[in-house]
């Protein structure tokens, strides 16, 4: 399968991926992930406020294949989520890692961007799964 990775973009095992910038990061899933599900029918909009922990639940994603979970590549609060995704849930298949991210999380301990992985390590663990 030819992926898209992204080099200053942090990924999880779980296929998630995170765009630190400054004290925030955008979240999103993997172009190998939207490849996997299919169609992306539905995004369940997570409540803006709620305290996530590195690797917990975050929300759910629908599509015509599969339902999945999406776990929080960070820790921290849920600041703003994407809400263009209620209208076209399928913004995650055409543009995974722009238009088509899931929320925005205030950074509540940085040093746990050691326990991602940078791009090179992304794309070779996902060339593993093939």
């Amino acid at each position: 399968m030819d992926i898209t990775v992204l080099d200053g973009y942090y990924y999880t095992k779980e296929h998630e991926w995170a765009r630190i910038e400054g004290t925030t990061a955008t979240v999103g899933i993997t172009d190998y992930a939207q490849q996997k599900l299919g169609d992306i029918t539905y995004v369940d909009p997570p409540a803006i406020g709620n305290e996530l922990k590195q690797f917990e639940f975050l929300t759910g994603i629908e599509s015509v294949k599969a339902a999945s979970d999406i776990y929080s590549p960070i820790s921290g609060k849920i600041a703003a989520y994407n809400s263009a995704l209620d209208e076209n849930p399928e913004l995650v298949n055409k543009s995974c890692y722009t238009d088509g991210w899931i929320v925005q999380v205030e950074i509540s301990d940085p040093s746990e961007i050691k326990n991602l992985m940078d791009a090179a390590a992304y794309r070779s663990y996902a060339a593993g799964l093939e």
